[in-house]
């Protein structure tokens, strides 16, 4: 039949876990049913999870996965179902997708191009399948076709690229053209990254435009392994029209996004368009499948989400993905909640906004009964009738003052802690320091100051913080959430074993200038929840203040712009440093101009020289901070994505230049001068 009505499902899965991934599959296929889909698209890996790092490797995994493909199998009757799953074949692993059809295996397509770039990995793992191969696969004593197949369903053919297959110039898609092919599937893990969904979207629409076929795109969802987060997008296109586009940050276990499409349409578009016939040898598997008949709809235009229409995109991706990770987070390491050690400033602030928001977006996704029901192992919510009862029991937040802390940072932080209906604890640690400086005192004979001792004295300040606030988050069986940002990341403005300390870091893949530019905007304007804007009035306090340690005396009106640099003047810094690599004399040469009239050459010249050194000398630090969720290409992990030597020569040869080469531009200034 020429209208076949398809759809890409998208899943939250966990590495490993193979009776949640299982049920996840089997809820989506029967859902695809249920709606009478006769072709569901379903993610990369989805049967062992994207994530499962180096356990690839074990024979188990491959084995465990085969069993859930067997049981999946046996509820495919009367669809069409695409998994994917890792196959060894040869002591190679592939990266796979099974094509199943009415309870029938019919083979698998390997994936060609491996994503090896910032946070992937896949050439560790596995093997990219040369083009045009075919190789065949034995399972149980069943043969089955594995590599560059086409499949051919009752003269409906269709074809896969694999994520990062579509990624690349020279995509599978070209070849898939020339061979006539009807619909393209792809199966993909992509993370999320700010406003990367339009790329996705460009590629698809374009694909299903240049290649004259209906181009099938599925996602995963949810924080699935950690640290990366999938926004389960996923969408239809046909002949270069979006027909339909799934809700993205849903808190669902699966979703399916279902339109009709029309193979007679799309074969007229090929018929039209001139091409030279396929170069290479088609390997085709055919299989009967009757596709039911399907009403014909009225043209489908697929529409943007409610949030993804305002003018403040990434400040809701950011509410979004981060409130989905943490969610994810908590209930997948079945925890009992967060606790956050909250001082006023915006960074604490920020990952309490976040958490509070984590429940209204839940409730606005799934509702409060299936938030409580996916939430099933904290007893303390289940009575809970309203987002105020939940957030008091699974969000906590500490406030520690010493004698250098302001009553206005103790306003802020309780204000917040009100509006978000959180619990909070207030007390005074200024006799816990007093006890540590005086018990060193002792031992070095003589009195600290903060002439000679200032970094000592401050690092303990924030050091005596961390036991109470872990005892407390101990006691509630939580998670400590660390509440350092990017901006302090890349220069080592933190307190090992103090702000640092946490099972999970949600601010450090986020620069400290946009985080308060997001703060803002929660407070004035408001993340969109249920069809209105969610305003924070709590974050009022924390938005009037200057950032600040408060680790000094008052007297000394401490501020962190004064200890680094300005906030807006490092995060562009630290772009061209090191995200584009450019040296200290570049960038120097850079910032001049970007910030010409408003710093002058000795500022930049000075903030330049500390930025260098500083992160050359805190990469053990960035070594040791609590995973972090990837927002985009920004991220400073050095386990998934930026790596840098712990010990370097320090840029002395690079900031040397640097420093000659502001020496002659002064002294041409001043020879300038005189000459006139």
């Amino acid at each position: 039949m020429p209208l076949i009505k398809a759809a890409a499902g998208v899943v939250n899965q966990i590495p490993m876990a193979w009776e949640t991934n299982t049920k996840n599959i089997i809820g989506a296929i029967e859902e695809a049913r249920r709606q009478e889909v006769s072709l569901l698209c379903l993610p990369e890996l989805c049967i062992t999870g994207y994530g499962c790092e180096d356990y690839f490797f074990a024979h188990d995994l491959h084995e465990q996965a085969l069993r859930c493909l067997h049981e999946i199998v046996e509820y495919t009757s009367d669809i069409v179902v695409t998994v994917g799953l890792p196959i060894r074949q040869h002591n190679r692993l592939y990266n796979t997708a099974c094509v199943i059809a009415n309870k029938r295996i019919l083979g698998f397509y390997a994936k060609q191009n491996l994503a090896n770039n910032g946070i992937h990995y896949e050439s560790r793992w596995f093997h990219a399948w040369p083009p045009g191969v075919v190789d065949s696969l034995e399972i149980n004593r069943v043969t089955y076709p594995l590599g560059d197949i086409i499949f051919d369903l009752s003269g409906v053919r269709i074809a896969f690229e694999i994520c990062e297959d579509a990624w690349i110039a020279n995509r599978p898609g070209r070849r898939h053209y020339e061979r006539g092919v009807d619909i393209l599937l792809n199966p993909s893990a992509s993370h999320f990254a700010f406003h990367k969904f339009m790329t996705r979207e460009r590629f698809v629409i374009d694909a299903s435009r240049s290649f004259g076929c209906s181009y099938i795109y599925t996602n995963l969802l949810g924080n699935e392994a950690g640290r990366a987060i999938y926004d389960g997008d996923a969408m239809i296109a046909t002949n270069g029209e979006l027909l339909v586009s799934s809700p993205r940050f849903s808190y669902e276990d699966y979703l399916i996004t279902a339109a009709v499409i029309d193979t007679e349409l799309t074969r007229l578009t090929q018929i039209q368009n001139l091409s030279r016939p396929p170069q290479d040898k088609v390997w085709r598997t055919a299989a009967p499948f009757d596709f039911p008949e399907v009403v014909p709809v009225p043209p489908q235009v697929a529409e943007l989400e409610a949030f993804e229409r305002g003018g403040a995109l990434k400040e809701e991706e950011f509410a979004r993905a981060v409130s989905l990770a943490l969610f994810d987070y908590l209930r997948k390491s079945r925890s009992q909640g967060f606790t956050i050690s909250l001082s006023g400033g915006a960074d604490s602030s920020a990952c309490t906004a976040l958490c509070g928001l984590m429940i209204r977006l839940a409730d606005e996704s799934i509702g409060l009964e299936r938030l409580k029901q996916k939430l099933a192992h904290i007893a303390k919510i289940q009575e809970a009738q309203t987002e105020e009862d939940i957030a008091k029991e699974i969000i906590h937040n500490i406030y520690q003052g010493t004698e250098n802390s302001s009553q206005d940072t103790l306003d802020s932080a309780r204000s917040l802690a009100e509006s978000m209906g959180s619990t909070f604890y207030n007390i005074n640690i200024n006799g816990l320091v007093e006890t540590y400086t005086s018990l060193i005192e002792q031992q070095i004979d003589r009195k600290l100051s903060w002439e000679q001792d200032d970094i000592a004295l401050q690092n303990i300040q924030a050091r005596v913080r961390a036991p109470s606030v872990w005892m407390l988050t101990n006691l509630a069986n939580h998670l400590l959430l660390s509440t350092s940002n990017r901006s302090e990341v890349a220069v080592g403005y933190a307190t090992m074993d103090g702000d640092t300390a946490g099972s999970i870091s949600p601010l450090a893949g986020i620069d400290k200038h946009y985080l308060r530019q997001w703060l803002r905007w929660l407070e004035t304007v408001g993340c969109e929840v249920k069809g209105r804007h969610i305003k924070i009035e709590g974050l009022k306090k924390v938005n009037s203040l200057q950032p600040t340690a408060e680790l000094r005396p008052q007297d000394q009106k401490q501020t962190d712009e004064d200890d680094l640099m300005p906030y807006d003047f490092l995060d562009s810094l630290e772009e061209i440093a090191i995200r584009d690599k450019k040296s200290p004399l570049d960038c120097y040469r850079h910032l001049l101009a970007r910030y010409e009239g408003r710093y002058g050459p000795a500022e930049v010249l000075m903030w330049t020289e500390r930025f260098f050194k500083l992160w050359s000398r805190n990469q053990w630090k960035r070594e040791r901070y609590a995973p972090s969720f990837h927002l985009d290409d920004l991220n400073l992990d050095p386990r998934t994505w930026c790596r840098f030597p712990i010990l370097s020569g320090g840029f002395e040869r690079e900031l040397q230049e640097l420093r000659e080469f502001a020496s002659e531009q002064r002294r041409e200034k001043r020879v300038g001068k005189i000459g006139f």
